[in-house]
């Protein structure tokens, strides 16, 4: 599943940058941790796999929160309820949603909270994971944070902020693969400066919104990890021992992130639906997939403006479904000035990118294209899977004019008369292990 387009929405005074993602019978509303950024958070293939596990049975809304990621930033890090409620409301107003499931991450589970009790009606139901009512220990809340623990995270915040060190605890699990903390470092970065990192950890420490959940009468699914060093296991229990029929799911994990197998998100699927999706329903298949998107098309816009950009796109989009047509390649989705399409076979997907390379060029368009061979799962008119964040990491990297391919690629067209120049490994962001890269000419 390729990223979808970054819209923003109206809140008071305040853009929130928003992303709709496929379609469905209903609306999921997903908030993720408030250390988020939407565009940046696609590069993790762990990350896009829940979304799209989601995807499979509802239309997912997700956005930033007011002052960080894309959206815009706040003076104040202490987000006033009342501003939560309304930002939530207004995405859901942009985006034409009138109910949804909330699924929040972290702290956007106090907030959650706050919009189930507040919005009944814009509700049908919560999913609330490795979140908390309220994050510091005291007297009547021993499931609480340590102050000195809390205090050693803003320490932390304040040395590694940006470096992605800090994914080592959020996610134990995956944080050793290749690429995952330069990933989560930038994301980091893009998220929020160090200073808005620690005003924001302070103000969620003084957050306490547990004279709200007896008001929670939305049917809720409270999901923890055991073994979560972050956010204990205990705050969960917290949470559904006082939010009226909730029920707790919790698992074997010491991970912070919602990282989801076929368990969590059959569950989560369960719990929504009222039925779980067998495997056999999973149309999973072996495919080739070919990313192209035009090269300089910032600068092909500023060039000719426009108007002659729309009527160029109008002549790239003919082109496409003609070539893919002739090479029967399937179009699984176009993004402006990109396009993703699968083949049965690598070689036919080679031939079909230089034939759209050649074609192309007539009208004054320079394309590159990443090819990859995998395992792709089949939801909603589209498709997922990793060998999806392959092909469009292969794809990034190629030059103008290059037709660049993965290991597997050349692999499997062995004899087939095409030549191919050893282009090096390289590390695929997101990607465990480098990758060796060849350049197919013809």
């Amino acid at each position: 599943m390729s990223a979808p387009r970054t819209q923003y929405a109206r809140s008071g005074d305040v853009h929130l940058a928003y992303q709709v993602i496929g379609e469905g019978p209903r609306d999921i509303v997903l908030v993720l941790d408030w250390a988020s950024h939407l565009e940046a958070l696609w590069e993790q293939p762990l990350v896009a796999e829940f979304i799209s596990s989601l995807n499979r049975f509802a239309r997912v809304i997700w956005f930033d929160m007011r002052g960080v990621g894309l959206s815009d930033r706040v003076v104040d890090a202490a987000v006033s309820a009342e501003d939560w409620l309304e930002d939530v409301s207004a995405v859901m107003d942009a985006s034409g949603s009138e109910r949804a499931t909330i699924v929040a991450h972290g702290h956007a589970v106090q907030l959650a909270v706050l919009f189930a009790a507040t919005h009944p009606e814009r509700l049908d139901s919560l999913v609330l994971i490795n979140g908390f009512a309220r994050l510091l220990r005291s007297d009547d809340y021993p499931a609480g944070m340590p102050t000195e623990a809390r205090d050693s995270v803003l320490a932390g915040i304040e040395t590694n902020w940006g470096t992605g060190r800090l994914a080592t605890v959020l996610a134990p699990s995956v944080a050793s693969q290749p690429g995952v903390k330069d990933w989560y470092g930038r994301v980091e970065r893009y998220a929020a400066s160090p200073g808005t990192a620690l005003a924001k950890m302070r103000a969620i420490s003084e957050l306490d919104v547990r004279n709200v959940l007896p008001l929670v009468a939305a049917p809720t699914l409270v999901v923890h990890n055991r073994d979560d060093w972050f956010i204990r296991a205990g705050h969960g229990r917290y949470l559904a021992e006082h939010i009226a029929g909730a029920h707790l799911l919790e698992r074997d994990s010491a991970d912070h992130w919602p990282i989801g197998d076929a368990d969590l998100l059959g569950a989560i699927e369960e719990f929504v639906v009222g039925s779980r999706s067998e495997d056999t329903d999973v149309d999973r298949f072996l495919a080739t997939v070919l990313f192209v998107d035009v090269a300089g098309s910032t600068e092909r816009v500023s060039e000719i403006g426009d108007r002659s950009w729309d009527a160029l796109l109008g002549r790239f989009e003919t082109i496409v479904g003609r070539v893919l047509s002739d090479h029967r390649g399937e179009l699984v989705n176009t993004a402006g000035d990109g396009v993703l399409a699968t083949f049965d076979g690598p070689a036919r997907g080679i031939r079909c990118a230089w034939s759209l390379r050649d074609s192309l060029k007539q009208t004054g368009l320079e394309v590159r294209s990443g090819i990859h061979t995998g395992e792709l799962t089949r939801r909603n008119g589209g498709v997922a899977g990793i060998a999806v964040h392959i092909g469009a990491r292969v794809s990034a990297l190629a030059e103008p004019g290059e037709v660049l391919v993965t290991r597997t690629v050349r692999d499997l067209v062995a004899g087939s008369g095409i030549v191919f120049e050893d282009r090096g490994e390289h590390a695929l962001k997101g990607v465990a292990d480098r990758w060796a890269l060849y350049a197919a000419r013809g």
